[in-house]
This record gives structure tokens, C-alpha cells and sequence, in this order.
């Protein structure tokens, strides 16, 4: 808008300036902003009734037949803590029946050992992918570069029985 001299107060500001503050991240609602696109999505593209039910019912016989492997062991929970000690590996020991699964998981991934010894295959379960494939040795050791990033689980086949750990934040 021009002021009396002819002058267009435009003209003052840097063209690289804004009226407002710089975007600040940490004050931006993530959730509210996920919230708000799972409700556009379902409203411009709803996932059909019988799919959403087909994959309910897929997801419950997904492993039926798997026996849980219980969490006996934590390091993060039942270790004394070593006065000194840094980037220490968590030590996790599970049981299910005649099985003791003893993993160590570190920042540069993760190995253990099945007792009794005995080969397997092992899937490292992280999400709703298929996760990295393993297999146990005849020692019943196994090991992964690969350390989990978030939630994992372990699904072991064991000549014909399936374990399952329970979930762990890594």
C-alpha cells in the first residue's frame, strides 16, 4: 500500500523476511497432525469392511501354535550395576518349556545361544515386516550385525515348534 510520499511500505521489508517466527519443530504437534490424516484417509479412502475383518482374522491364526518364550532375565532390570562400565550389552534370558534362549544385544547387533544346543531358524520380528532371517548353528548360536531399532521379538523354529519371545524395546 503506498503512504503519502508515493513510498510502498513493502519496500522496507528484506525480501527474504517473514512476517512470522521460523518454524520451530519442537512445538509442532506431531500427533494432532497424524490424527488428522488417518481421518482424511479414512474418510476419502476407507479400507473395506471385509479386508479390515480378512486381516483380523489372518493376524489372529498368525501364530497359534507358537509357545511364548517368557522374559526371566533382563540386565536393564536384575543386574547390579558395574561402577565404570559404559556402553555395557543388554543381557536378556527367556524360557519356554525345555528351551532357554540367552541373547546379548549390543549397538553393533545382537547374538545368542539356545539351550540345549540345537539348530534353528530365528526371525528377528521389529514391525509389521518380515524381519532379518538368522539360523542357529548345531552349538545353538546365532548372531545378527544388525541390532534391533525399536520393539523386537524373536520367532524360533525348532524342528517342528515355534517360539516366540515376548516383545522387548531395544
Amino acid at each position: 500500500m503506498n503512504d503519502m510520499n508515493g513510498r510502498d511500505d513493502r519496500d522496507d521489508r528484506d525480501d527474504g523476511a517473514r512476517d512470522d517466527e521460523a518454524f520451530d519443530d519442537e512445538e509442532f504437534d506431531h500427533g494432532s497432525l497424524e490424527e488428522e490424516l488417518r481421518e482424511a484417509a479414512a474418510i476419502l479412502d476407507p479400507v473395506p469392511a471385509e479386508l479390515r475383518q480378512l486381516a483380523v482374522e489372518a493376524y489372529a491364526l498368525h501364530d497359534l501354535d507358537a509357545k511364548i518364550a517368557e522374559l526371566t532375565f533382563d540386565s536393564l532390570v536384575d543386574a547390579i550395576p558395574v561402577r565404570g562400565a559404559v556402553d555395557v550389552p543388554r543381557m536378556l534370558t527367556f524360557h519356554s518349556g525345555g528351551l532357554t534362549v540367552d541373547v546379548e544385544v549390543t549397538a553393533h547387533g545382537l547374538m545368542g545361544q539356545l539351550l540345549p544346543p540345537q539348530p534353528a531358524s530365528i526371525e528377528v520380528l521389529d514391525g509389521p515386516r518380515a524381519g532379518a532371517a538368522l539360523t542357529a548353528d548345531d552349538m545353538g548360536r546365532f548372531t545378527s550385525e544388525a541390532p534391533p531399532a525399536g520393539p523386537f521379538a524373536l520367532r524360533l523354529r525348532t524342528g517342528g515348534d515355534v517360539v516366540v519371545t515376548e516383545w522387548l524395546r531395544a
